[in-house]
C-alpha cells in the first residue's frame, strides 16, 4: 500500500496512479494478459502470439517516446499492476492523440479502474500538453469501453460501419472524442 502523502506514480488518481511501463514490468501475468482471448477479444494486437521476450521488446521500444506516453495502471493498495494506457501518437500540429487502455486483470473488471485511469490521462493530455482533443476507437459489441469513455467525458463523434472483423463477422468501430473546453 502506498503510505500516506508518497506518491510513486507520475500521475495519481484516487484509487490508482499511473507510470512508465518498463521492461521488468513484463512478467508472466503480463503475458497470461497479452495472449488470454477474453482480455485482448477487442484488441488489434489478438493477432498474434506474444512471448515475454516480444513483449519486452515492445515495452522497450516504449520507452521514452514522447509521441506515444505509455503508462502502467497500478492499484494503490497493494501495487498491482492492472492494465496499461496509452496516449498517441501525439499530433502535435493538430493537437490531438488517441487513448487505448486494457484492464487485464478479469477481477478488477466493472469496478471503474479504466475510467479513473482515462481521466488521468485525459487530465494530462490537456493540462500538461496543452492538447485540443483526445479521441478512442473501439469495436461496437465492447459495451465496456464505451461506458468508461462515456463515464470520462466523452461521447460518439462516428462509426465506420462492418470496419473491424472480430469473433468471425465484421463489426462496426465507433470513433469516441473529447474536446478541451477551458
Amino acid at each position: 500500500m502506498v503510505e500516506e502523502g508518497k506518491f510513486k506514480g507520475f500521475l495519481e488518481g484516487e484509487r490508482i496512479y499511473l507510470r512508465g511501463v518498463y521492461p521488468e514490468d513484463v512478467n508472466e501475468t503480463y503475458c497470461r494478459w497479452m495472449n488470454d482471448s477474453a482480455v485482448n477479444k477487442y484488441l488489434e494486437s489478438r493477432f498474434y502470439p506474444h512471448s515475454l521476450e516480444t513483449l519486452r521488446d515492445y515495452v522497450k521500444g516504449k520507452l521514452g517516446d514522447a509521441e506515444s506516453p505509455f503508462f502502467a495502471i497500478i492499484l494503490k493498495d497493494g501495487d498491482r499492476h492492472i492494465g496499461n494506457i496509452k496516449l498517441g501518437p501525439i499530433n502535435t500540429i493538430h493537437r490531438f492523440a488517441d487513448i487505448g487502455i486494457i484492464i487485464g486483470e478479469k477481477d478488477c473488471w466493472g469496478k471503474g479502474y479504466a475510467t479513473e485511469a482515462i481521466c488521468l490521462v485525459v487530465d494530462y493530455a490537456f493540462k500538461t500538453l496543452n492538447l485540443h482533443k483526445v479521441t478512442a476507437g473501439f469495436y461496437e459489441p465492447n459495451k465496456q469501453s464505451m461506458k468508461a469513455f462515456e463515464k470520462a467525458g466523452f461521447s460518439q463523434e462516428g462509426v465506420r460501419k462492418s470496419h473491424c472483423y472480430c469473433e468471425g463477422k465484421y463489426v462496426d468501430d465507433i470513433l469516441f472524442g473529447l474536446v478541451r473546453t477551458k
